[in-house]
């Protein structure tokens, strides 16, 4: 039953299907996909979650008119707490964005009030909102992190099955092992396809966790178990910090996966047991 009810929501979405672009202010054209939908299958109780964090998305292709028809442009922040009931798909959320194109408004702040109303409705929770000049965003600076975090990438594996397999973090610690680590690990090698189109999402994923250390070849072989799984970006980000609860036990966690952008728009969900709010960290490939 379970199944049939998702298949009949994911059914309603705009996402898959072609559809005619409206340049004309519509906040009808936003969908959300409940969140439940991923959850129920993890077993996740939506009232009692192992984590907080949030979604932040960024928009580079956002534009309006002033009252004198003089276009403006802005680069977009927009913050979604993770315990909202639901996901914004990203189809509706391009085509909502591109009605800005030829409607007048007053200012910015009129822009951004609109913003905030209609996405914090279609969340079903206070959606946040920040626009920045194109020429100064300082939460979109590029940030490296080197200096802090261990790229995993170049562990020495064998890589033969490329289906999603969480059994593959059974291994993953020595269990004998009592001592504790604290650790910040990254891969550029995580890479998902769309629930819907099967388009392919190419992510960073950003790991610092507390506990018994993680054997970095076992993390890495999970990591790309996913390339060929098929799910929203926010929902792989929870998949993969239930999975590291469940097999690692850790005493802290948290997952930061930041996605390349997709027609203008890129989401970056951040899960964690300590701490609320995501950092901002562009990548290079952002």
């Amino acid at each position: 039953m379970a199944n049939y009810q998702n298949a009949t929501e994911l059914s309603k979405l705009t996402l898959g299907k072609s559809t005619q672009y409206c340049s004309e202010y519509t906040a009808d054209l936003l969908q959300g996909v409940p969140r439940s939908l991923n959850r129920d299958d993890l077993s996740l109780n939506q009232s009692n979650l192992p984590f907080v964090g949030e979604d932040v998305w960024y928009g580079y292709e956002l534009s309006w008119l002033n009252n004198k028809g003089k276009p403006i442009v802005a680069v977009a922040e927009f913050r979604f707490a993770c315990t909202s009931e639901n996901i914004v798909e990203s189809k509706s959320f391009k085509l909502y964005l591109n009605s800005f194109n030829q409607t007048r408004f007053a200012s910015v702040k009129e822009v951004e009030q609109r913003l905030t109303n209609d996405l914090s409705k279609i969340a079903g929770a206070k959606a946040t909102v920040n626009l920045f000049g194109v020429d100064h965003c300082p939460a979109l600076a590029i940030a490296t992190n080197k200096d802090t975090y261990f790229c995993i990438d170049g562990e020495d594996i064998t890589i033969d099955n490329y289906q999603y397999d969480a059994t593959l973090l059974a291994t993953a610690q020595n269990k004998t092992e009592d001592s504790q680590v604290e650790e910040h690990l990254v891969s550029h090698l995580l890479k998902s396809n769309c629930l819907i189109t099967n388009q392919p999402d190419w992510a960073s994923v950003y790991i610092h966790y507390r506990g018994k250390a993680i054997n970095h070849s076992a993390l890495l072989k999970y990591l790309i178990s996913f390339r060929q799984h098929n799910e929203f970006h926010e929902q792989c980000v929870e998949r993969i910090y239930c999975d590291l609860q469940q097999f690692c036990q850790l005493d802290e966690l948290t997952i930061f996966a930041r996605y390349t952008r997709r027609g203008g728009l890129d989401i970056n969900p951040f899960r964690s047991s300590c701490t609320e709010s995501a950092p901002a960290a562009r990548t290079l490939r952002q």
